[in-house]
């Protein structure tokens, strides 16, 4: 998610001199200053001397120890730091910091990679309208942004968009297990369900869901069976269900890291 943040960044024209990596990894901080021509350093006190912005973009289980040794930097007490972690809330990102320091959280999802990203964000009360701004500018080079008032909607933002493109990456792959037991190829029945899905999310972007639907069902046609089939079946509770277990999960993994 990094590499993608930086490379829309950079695609946006931002400068790439300004811009710092930090990674334990030598060979990716490699990797990154010849592929966009920014800064590198494996050492996160040094990355963020005179830094603006500080991009949170590790892993939860690494982030208490990623924060701890930035804070008692003072040049870094009025960074904005935008953490991309799922399950850490801002409470803990803040102590970990050393406190009072400006801090949004946000939920980006997998197709950020190419630029087709949501994000959902949230900011504390420590975060100023300009630094909203700025956070949304970057965010905004990988997709779309949206801002929740509470931190607590983060948990729905991930079971919704987060956690969302498994979801259809999972009913593709059982329409294309579909159409081969119904006698297609399986080659075949991958690009048209790979197409179809394609073709569909880009019709909704300029239109509405119930509309489409509508359009192309036609009464007593092959689309209704198959819907009447969804809805005897009970699909919107099945749907329901999934994308509360994973909000649950989402707020059971922050309850964990509060108690580190």
């Amino acid at each position: 998610m990094a590499t993608s943040l930086i490379s829309g960044i950079v695609a946006n024209e931002y400068d790439a001199s300004c811009i710092t990596a930090c990674d334990i990894d030598t060979d990716k901080l490699e990797r990154l200053a010849r592929d966009f021509g920014i800064s590198t350093s494996a050492d996160s006190r040094v990355a963020i001397r005179g830094a603006e912005v500080v991009i949170l973009a590790v892993k939860p289980q690494v982030m208490q120890a990623v924060c701890e040794p930035l804070a008692d930097i003072d040049s870094a007490r009025d960074c904005l730091y935008i953490s991309i972690a799922a399950g850490i809330r801002e409470r803990e990102i803040n102590r970990w910091l050393g406190g009072n320091r400006a801090v949004i959280r946000c939920m980006p999802n997998t197709p950020a990679l190419i630029r087709l990203g949501a994000t959902g964000m949230y900011a504390n009360p420590l975060v100023s309208n300009a630094q909203k701004q700025l956070a949304q500018a970057i965010l905004a080079a990988v997709g779309i942004t949206v801002w929740v008032d509470q931190e607590g909607e983060l948990d729905a933002v991930t079971a919704i968009s987060g956690s969302g493109p498994a979801y259809f990456f999972y009913f593709i792959e059982l329409l294309q297990q579909a159409g081969k037991k119904l006698g297609l190829k399986e080659d075949t029945a991958r690009l048209l369900a790979q197409q179809t899905a394609l073709g569909a999310a880009s019709m909704v972007k300029n239109g509405n869901v119930v509309e489409l639907r509508a359009q192309v069902t036609s009464k007593n046609g092959t689309t209704e069976q198959a819907i009447l089939s969804f809805q005897q079946n009970d699909l919107a509770s099945l749907v329901d269900r999934a994308t509360r277990a994973a909000y649950d999960r989402s707020v059971e993994l922050a309850q964990q890291f509060g108690e580190q």
